[in-house]
């Protein structure tokens, strides 16, 4: 039925009254009649055809003008096929189109009194072949009408009840994304967060008790305790988000970065992994400065990540090499190291999931993480396109491997 419902549609009542014009038309001129069309065979004809056009948008006029024809036409003329179709699609139009079924049946029952009209006083033996054509001329164009009436409503309804089930998927999935967000916030709060406050405060006490501290590891109890202030700072911050996502702008606080603040968000954690022992050269593009806000996060997380994994696992003596570059508005990030083994950079063992954090960034935003081993280390490397769209409407999962103390950029 679906080239049935395109030939029917309600848009294309004109099409379908041009095409039945025509056919008429073609009709008088072509097909063989046994007789001349007569002149007032060809008015009534001209009158249903133009009738037929000018009232395309109002099916019930058309019925009526068109039966008033075949009215005429029944009692004027002996070939009255013309105004006959033309009466009988009128009818297929109400009831394809008609709001209430009243119209329907007092149209049918018009077009029947015309017919049953043309019978009064006719012989017997003609009655019964008059029956029956009117029962065609009247019950096809219903039954027709009824069909195609009845498979739009049946198809409206089953986008109505497609519509209604992905909105109740909708709402269930946002539902459960509600529920496992404030689960994880719980568990954020309660654990992590815990931890981290417990042992800010023990760095606090001892760098009070103890007032005779080397230097160096004066330093080193500052490092710490700043850094876990930080991490403090954004687990409150992605509890937040986890919360209440929408009273945070989505993700916008922990995806977004100021352009100009990249470079250095990036020199932080270039120093804060040398001072963690490794050496770490830098080849940073000065157009990093430029990039949009979702894309420069990141460079920023995967460069966190990948300095701190070469501390953990290819050791402290380890030199590491870093190269941001910006070519045709896309950014080529790469983070390689002489690690003498273990696991490589960016390829934490223990089960953990930098290395699945790091590619699933890299994905959303259209690129392909590549980890593996060179001839004297590991390689870690992406391209990250140019955006297709405005970056800010294209969402980047929050990173949540990203070690404890990286520094974290403030919320724009």
């Amino acid at each position: 039925m679906g080239w049935l419902g395109r030939l029917f549609d309600k848009r294309d009542t004109l099409v379908r009254m041009i095409l039945l014009d025509f056919s008429g038309l073609g009709f008088l001129l072509l097909v063989p009649h046994g007789h001349p069309t007569s002149t007032t065979q060809w008015i009534l004809a001209v009158l249903a055809f133009a009738v037929a056009l000018a009232a395309h948008r109002r099916p019930v006029v058309n019925l009526v003008i068109q039966t008033a024809l075949l009215a005429v036409a029944l009692s004027l003329v002996e070939d009255f096929t013309i105004n006959q179709v033309g009466a009988s699609w009128a009818l297929l139009e109400v009831t394809m189109r008609a709001h209430r079924p009243r119209a329907i049946w007092l149209s049918a029952a018009l077009l029947v009194v015309v017919g049953l009209g043309d019978s009064i006083g006719a012989p017997a033996d003609q009655v019964g072949p008059a029956v029956v054509g009117l029962a065609l001329e009247v019950g096809v164009p219903v039954l027709l009408g009824l069909v195609i009436r009845t498979n739009r409503e049946l198809s409206r309804q089953a986008v109505e009840r497609a519509v209604a089930e992905q909105r109740q998927h909708e709402s269930e999935n946002r539902a459960a994304r509600a529920d496992e967000r404030a689960a994880i916030a719980r568990e954020l709060h309660d654990v992590v967060a815990h931890h981290v406050a417990s042992m800010v405060l023990r760095v606090g006490v001892a760098q009070h008790v103890l007032t005779d501290l080397d230097p160096r590891v004066g330093e080193v109890f500052d490092d710490v305790h700043g850094t876990g202030t930080a991490a403090l700072a954004e687990l409150r911050r992605l509890v937040a988000v986890l919360r209440d996502p929408d009273g945070v702008r989505g993700d916008a606080a922990l995806t977004a970065i100021e352009p100009s603040a990249l470079p250095a968000a990036i020199g932080a954690s270039i120093d804060r992994a040398r001072q963690a022992g490794v050496t770490v050269e830098a080849d940073l593009d000065p157009a990093i400065g430029s990039l949009d806000a979702v894309r420069g996060m990141a460079v920023l997380r995967l460069t966190q990540e990948a300095l701190t994994n070469v501390a953990k696992h290819a050791g402290t003596s380890t030199l590491a090499h870093l190269v941001v570059a910006v070519r045709d508005d896309a950014v080529h990030w790469e983070v390689a190291d002489n690690g003498p083994g273990g696991a490589p950079a960016g390829v934490p063992t223990g089960g953990g999931h930098g290395i699945t954090g790091m590619r699933e960034r890299v994905e959303v935003l259209g690129g392909r993480l590549e980890a593996g081993p060179t001839p004297t280390g590991w390689r870690v490397r992406t391209v990250l396109p140019a955006p297709a769209a405005e970056p800010s409407a294209r969402p980047v999962p929050r990173d949540r491997s990203a070690p404890a103390g990286a520094p974290a950029p403030e919320p724009v």
